[in-house]
């Protein structure tokens, strides 16, 4: 979740002023180095809409840098400055040779910092099996690439210092920097495993919806300068700039990107639902559903997440055929409770018109005539219908299921209740 926080950081600065954005793969470290992560990236900032411009011929037009294809260019580079006194080799590595004095740099975020060269070992540019340090070949990427802003996490900024000093042994012009504050779960402790899914696509598999994520990440550690809060990622780009980012963590609060979420899926036209729910598991023949704009509208103020939508629909689709007990024990044990159900039945059979109104009248009518509280009843016809003792309006799902499914599961429940 950090690196995508980041990367929509570098996105949105690039696209707000016209620029590049360039995804590099720091693929350099062999152990370390795992082909599905990378998958998992590229996956990742897909979901979330966010493209790069530009690549290698290699793997097509959208193909990110990987800097694995470049590992002859690093080791040029480290040769170079062997050769013009800035690096020596030490037991088969090369090695930087810091200078005296201080290294100061300008962060878009913190403003001026400055380290005393005197605490920068002579640190490693090309390891002795010639794969290249991280320092080496981000700084040797960023000038080949005319690299002029760097958004990054706050715990890069003690690596800046190093790469400034390659920057000015190459003899060129640091890029701008911008370190953003980490990202922390609800203790304050960095986001980890240990707080729950920290992979952008666990969330997709969660049913979030990549514009909330969008508009939550954004928000993460940046502030509009306004009370606003809900954006298009058009409105984001418009809007972002380096000097509203915190110098504070961010804390990755799952019950605001739930809020984002439902939000967002209030936003989408029935038709673009539709479109997101397809592939759920149990929401096949959707668009077949009588009413499908009712039923949506209905549903819509009780889901949070897409995959909330296959469990709401389910009495539309599937008659009850267990019906939960705790809420039968606790609002139909009454022995007459069968003929108050039955006697319902029956005036829903030729009651008319069949609308919320009328059917929820006569509910309670029939409650007063019998001498029993409404609940009763509307937690008996809940029930039947659902199989629950919570589900949404329950006189508007009546009239979305129509009078002969009404009458039908009101039958079977009482039926099941009898035995």
């Amino acid at each position: 979740m950090g690196g995508a926080r980041t990367a929509l950081f570098n996105w949105l600065y690039a696209r707000r002023h016209g620029g590049t954005f360039i995804l590099r793969i720091e693929d350099t470290d062999v152990e370390r180095n795992q082909p599905e992560m990378v998958t998992g990236i590229l996956d990742g900032l897909r979901w979330l809409g966010i493209d790069w411009d530009e690549g290698p011929d290699v793997g097509g037009p959208h193909a990110p840098y990987f800097q694995s294809q470049r590992l002859e260019r690093y080791r040029a580079a480290a040769r170079e400055l062997v050769a013009n006194g800035h690096a020596f080799e030490d037991e088969g590595a090369i090695r930087f040779k810091v200078p005296p004095g201080k290294t100061s740099f300008t962060d878009s975020v913190h403003g001026p910092i400055e380290f005393d060269n005197e605490h920068i070992e002579n640190f490693v540019i090309l390891r002795s099996d010639t794969h290249p340090t991280y320092h080496l070949s981000v700084v040797v990427d960023d000038i080949d690439m005319d690299v002029t802003h760097v958004v990054r996490g706050d715990d890069h900024i003690s690596n800046t210092p190093k790469q400034v000093l390659l920057y000015h042994a190459f003899g060129k012009t640091p890029p701008s920097f911008a370190h953003v504050p980490l990202i922390m779960g609800a203790d304050k402790q960095r986001l980890s495993k240990r707080h729950g899914a920290t992979s952008v696509m666990e969330y997709e598999k969660q049913g979030y919806l990549p514009e909330a994520m969008f508009n939550f990440l954004s928000l993460l550690g940046w502030g509009t300068g306004s009370n606003d809060e809900l954006f298009t990622k058009d409105e984001l780009i418009q809007r972002f700039n380096l000097e509203g980012i915190s110098g504070g963590n961010a804390v990755f609060n799952t019950e605001k990107l739930d809020w984002f979420n439902h939000r967002h899926l209030l936003r989408l036209t029935d038709q673009e639902l539709v479109a997101r729910l397809k592939g759920l598991e149990g929401l096949d023949g959707l668009e077949g559903l009588k009413d499908l704009s009712k039923v949506l509208s209905l549903l819509r103020p009780r889901c949070k997440k897409l995959t909330d939508f296959p469990d709401q629909l389910r009495p539309f689709f599937v008659d009850p055929t267990e019906y939960d007990a705790e809420g039968v024990k606790k609002h139909l044990s009454a022995p007459e409770m069968p003929d108050h159900l039955n006697a319902l039945r029956d005036v829903y059979a030729t009651v008319s018109p069949f609308d919320e109104a009328t059917l929820e009248q006569t509910l309670r009518s029939l409650a007063d005539s019998r001498g029993i509280k409404a609940g009763a009843l509307i937690h008996g016809t809940r029930l039947a219908m659902t199989g629950r003792m919570v589900s949404p309006g329950l006189f508007e799902m009546l009239v979305l299921l129509g009078r002969e499914r009404v009458i039908a599961r009101l039958a079977r429940f009482v039926s099941t209740l009898k035995k």
